[in-house]
């Protein structure tokens, strides 16, 4: 009952996801909807556009480990997809969050659409605190990790003919010792894919706005592949020393920071954010700043721990 009663909480995950994606879809991309989305502008948008690419991917993966779903090591797989889903669910709430706040900010003059997606807005909030309930009947334990989301990948390439003889546990051992740079490949893969597409869409010249643009998505899929990995067991990494997961930690508090300065430039910037250069420095100024900090801070309470 209990592996039942997970299994229907990372469907409504799924279902859920599967909801604000279309929504958020359907607001961003339509421009005569967008025009009246009371989140057009930041920093609402920041979380929308974060959101819009991070839930769809995590939904991804959720749907794919389903495949193996009643293999050995059914606990660990049962627990993180749960976590996943609760990630991805809880990314949703924050983002709902923020909706809710450009709807109680906003004061420009609401049109058939805004009462649309307002509505929307109302139907996912109610499905996202159903889910969240859901999900929380069902977190277990946290425990160390005997199986990965990896090993169900070798599993089910195993079994599909143009991939199976890639699927060698070496791959995987060789994956797991260098995590890290595959979530820096994977997240300047997908900076690459998004930025390229916006520079293609809006027409973009300025090789630095492009620079700048890059760089910020990367700092934030690096931060969504870390956090989400240290939440859900992605990849089963070794042991690592103490400093350098303090050095993890503050990167990925920087580039957390260089998001949240992003999103809130117009506030934190003397005046308004007119040039590259001006965004750059705000953006990467916050981020090298919080990383220096955090790694201070994580440092000393390491050397403390350690005595």
């Amino acid at each position: 009952m209990e592996r039942t009663e997970r299994l229907r909480a990372v469907l409504a995950g799924l279902a859920l996801a599967c909801l604000f994606e279309a929504l958020t879809v359907f607001a961003t991309q339509d421009k005569g909807v967008r025009a009246q989305s009371p989140w057009q502008d930041d920093p609402y948008d920041a979380a929308v556009s974060l959101a819009q690419f991070a839930v769809p991917m995590l939904a991804a993966v959720i749907a794919l480990r389903l495949l193996a779903w009643r293999a050995p090591g059914g606990p660990d797989r049962e627990r993180q997809t749960v976590r996943a889903a609760g990630a991805m669910t809880a990314l949703v709430g924050i983002t709902l969050a923020f909706e809710w706040a450009a709807v109680a900010a906003v004061r420009r003059s609401w049109g058939a659409w805004t009462w649309v997606l307002a509505g929307g807005l109302a139907v996912t909030s109610v499905c996202a605190a159903a889910v969240a309930v859901m999900l929380a009947r069902c977190r277990g334990p946290r425990v160390r990790w005997r199986h990965d989301w990896l090993g169900d990948v070798l599993l089910v390439a195993s079994r599909t003919p143009v991939v199976r003889r890639w699927a060698a546990p070496a791959a995987a051992d060789w994956v797991r010792r260098h995590a890290m740079g595959v979530f820096v490949l994977a997240s300047a893969l997908a900076a690459a894919g998004i930025v390229g597409a916006m520079v293609v869409g809006e027409h973009w010249t300025d090789p630095w706005l492009i620079a700048w643009a890059l760089a910020v998505e990367f700092t934030s899929h690096l931060a969504f592949c870390l956090i989400a990995n240290a939440v859900a067991g992605f990849v089963a990494r070794p042991e690592r020393p103490w400093t350098r997961r303090a050095g993890e930690a503050s990167v990925v508090a920087g580039c957390v920071a260089v998001q949240l300065a992003v999103a809130f430039r117009d506030a934190l910037w003397p005046g308004t954010v007119t040039s590259v250069a001006d965004a750059a420095a705000l953006t990467f100024g916050a981020g090298a700043a919080t990383t220096a900090v955090a790694g201070v801070l994580l440092m000393t309470k390491g050397r403390q721990w350690q005595r």
